[in-house]
């Protein structure tokens, strides 16, 4: 905000103050710090900057001057400079609490847009206060990490910084939520997004990035925050490796969990025979999982499980016998995979389904 000329208000009694602490030789009392305080805390809660109060004040001191005996014109300096510090100390008081109350804003902002709870149109008129036009579709990036983050942090600074430096104000709104990053940006500029998600992964030391789908208004928002999550839920069940998800790649995961009941079912009749096999079921649901991540290349497979192709193939023939279907076969093989994917996401067998 620009700085306009104070009013005499804003400079009340200051005049008389100087005169008088020059004129007994004095400091400043606790009442007169405390004044001069509130007018610095008055001229900030209206907008006047610092600069220009500390230049009225000198025009003031000026004036007193000329009223001053020699004798006591030398004690003038020290008294300008208590009274110049207490002024400040009011006007950065005002600031501080400002920037508070905006956060603080801000946060209450962040906190309804995310969860919903409040009325969206109401939602909408103060986004634009905040940079978002969610008349427009958007999209949510969430970062995690292995620690949580918060406002403020150097690895919030950091990424802020990035996304700043290459976009500038592109209405969008970098925040925090639950200790992870997240940015919300137009569904229009995706390499906002991307930036986002390349910065954010680096920044903390290797974490996981997940983007929602683009939804228009401030219910989109919302839906594509859940999008995000949960893909990063289902990342950690399913333990995908890959550093940045995208919602819109991992659509098949929840209809495949849409009837738990059901896919409890098919996992327990197609993979529960596996439990009868000596050191449990574990080992050979990993199995299965390698083969089947690897395109069922047996001897990709086998590399990632550390085991000789030998081995390897000792344990699909296993799952043969005990499971009745063959990895190997086509239409066998999408009933296992099926299972497989079901078991990951219901976390079988550690959990009894």
């Amino acid at each position: 905000m620009a700085d306009r000329q104070p009013s005499e208000e804003y400079l009340e009694g200051y005049d008389e103050i100087l005169a008088s602490v020059c004129g007994t030789r004095r400091g400043l009392s606790r009442e007169e710090r405390e004044t001069l305080r509130s007018l610095g805390e008055r001229a900030a809660e209206s907008g006047v900057g610092l600069r220009t109060l500390v230049r009225s004040q000198l025009s003031a001191a000026r004036r007193v001057l000329r009223g001053l005996p020699d004798s006591a014109a030398g004690h003038l300096l020290g008294a300008v400079e208590q009274a110049l510090d207490a002024f400040a100390e009011g006007h950065e008081r005002a600031q501080v609490l400002a920037i508070r109350q905006e956060e603080a804003a801000r946060r209450e902002f962040v906190d309804d847009l995310l969860y919903g709870r409040s009325d969206l149109g109401r939602i909408a008129e103060r986004a634009e206060r905040f940079g978002l036009l969610l008349a427009h579709a958007h999209a949510v990036a969430v970062a995690e990490g292995p620690e949580p983050y918060d406002d403020g942090y150097s690895v919030s600074r950091a990424v802020e910084s990035s996304l700043f430096a290459r976009f500038g104000n592109r209405r969008l709104l970098l925040t925090t939520k639950d200790g992870r990053l997240i940015c919300i940006a137009p569904a229009d500029e995706p390499e906002v997004l991307a930036h986002f998600a390349k910065r954010a992964h680096a920044a903390t030391d290797g974490g996981r990035v997940a983007v929602g789908r683009a939804h228009p208004g401030a219910g989109g928002v919302v839906h594509s925050y859940e999008e995000a999550l949960n893909a990063l839920d289902l990342a950690g069940r399913m333990g995908l490796e890959e550093p940045v998800l995208y919602a819109s790649d991992l659509l098949v995961y929840p209809v495949l969990t849409r009837d738990r009941q059901a896919m409890a079912d098919l996992v327990r009749t197609v993979l529960g025979p596996l439990k009868e096999a000596r050191g449990g079921a574990k080992p050979l649901l990993e199995t299965l999982t390698a083969y089947f991540d690897s395109g069922c290349v047996t001897a990709q497979a086998a590399r990632h499980l550390s085991l000789s192709v030998r081995a390897m193939t000792y344990r699909l023939d296993r799952i043969h016998r005990l499971t009745g279907a063959d990895p190997g076969d086509p239409v066998q093989r999408y009933t296992l995979q099926t299972a497989v994917i079901g078991a990951r996401l219901l976390g079988w067998p550690d959990q009894e389904l």
